[in-house]
């Protein structure tokens, strides 16, 4: 999932939602969607929203080789946006979405009064710090210039990878929105605020840079090659799971495919076709 995510205004939303659950074409009986409406018919299709890559690739996936051996009937509708996968879950014209992390869904929750939970962790979008002018983490010293991005997400993980990997400290109990501010010793280290999509290009300029993993992988660089440092799957807040409306975590179509996108099947898939710029984080979401 990209963090860099600008919402459109109300108005716009309005429109594009009812736009898109025209163009999806599906029932908006919500037991028909699995959105907690009614029993759920399991031989009903459980439709799900999601982002195009990984998100549907890998619901595709599961659709094509796993589903029918479970009895499951998968349809997979693809957004290109932040707002209406949560939006036609509530509403019930999907049944789940797989598209977010759960620091986005916690503020998604607030800001619109909606009632999406996940359900299970599926993958990482791993942020990395990347060089062209160092080799290894030791060779980053004192007087060197680290590019972050900018935005509040993001900065925040890239200051706690920088200090799980000691290169800097930070406020004891600081979390995910991590600021410069909060640093409590730079270890001789100059820091560079970027716009996320910019920061590959900022390579040949600093030292080292932490970069997105989608950034990254458009700038031709490969995680598990090229980084110096990634983030640990295990525990991250920043894993991207399926979510349902709240009422609906136990459709059997939803304990079907969360049962599947955590298979070694699944993970295998991951595993071989993002080669670590996407990486199993399987699980139940952190609450």
């Amino acid at each position: 999932m990209r963090k860099n995510i600008k919402l459109t205004a109300l108005a716009a939303v309005t429109t594009a939602l009812a736009l898109g659950v025209t163009a999806c074409g599906s029932s908006s009986d919500p037991a028909a969607a699995g959105s907690g409406g009614g029993k759920a018919d399991e031989n009903k299709p459980l439709i799900v929203a999601a982002s195009p890559s990984p998100h549907a690739d890998i619901l595709n996936y599961v659709k094509d080789n796993l589903a029918a051996k479970e009895g499951l009937n998968l349809e997979v509708k693809e957004f290109t946006d932040y707002v209406l996968p949560n939006t036609a879950t509530q509403q019930g014209s999907v049944g789940a979405n797989y598209f977010q992390h759960k620091p986005y869904l916690d503020d998604f929750n607030k800001k619109n009064g909606t009632t999406i939970v996940p359900v299970v962790n599926v993958h990482l979008e791993p942020l990395g710090l990347y060089s062209k002018k160092v080799k290894s983490l030791a060779d980053i010293k004192a007087g060197q210039t680290v590019a972050v991005p900018n935005d509040t997400t993001n900065e925040g993980r890239a200051l706690q990878l920088l200090a799980a990997n000691n290169l800097i400290t930070l406020k004891e109990g600081v979390g995910t929105n991590a600021k410069l501010s909060d640093i409590t010793d730079k270890k001789g280290l100059e820091f560079k605020e970027l716009e996320a999509a910019t920061v590959p290009r900022a390579l040949n300029d600093v030292d080292a840079a932490v970069i997105n993993g989608n950034y990254a992988l458009e700038a031709d660089l490969k995680p598990a090659q090229d980084a110096l440092a990634l983030e640990k799957a295990e525990g991250n807040p920043y894993a991207n799971f399926l979510a349902v409306k709240e009422g609906s975590q136990d459709d059997p179509r939803i304990k079907k495919l969360a049962k599947l996108l955590n298979s070694d099947e699944v993970k295998k898939f991951i595993q071989d076709k993002y080669q670590g710029s996407v990486i199993p984080a399987f699980g139940t979401p952190q609450s």
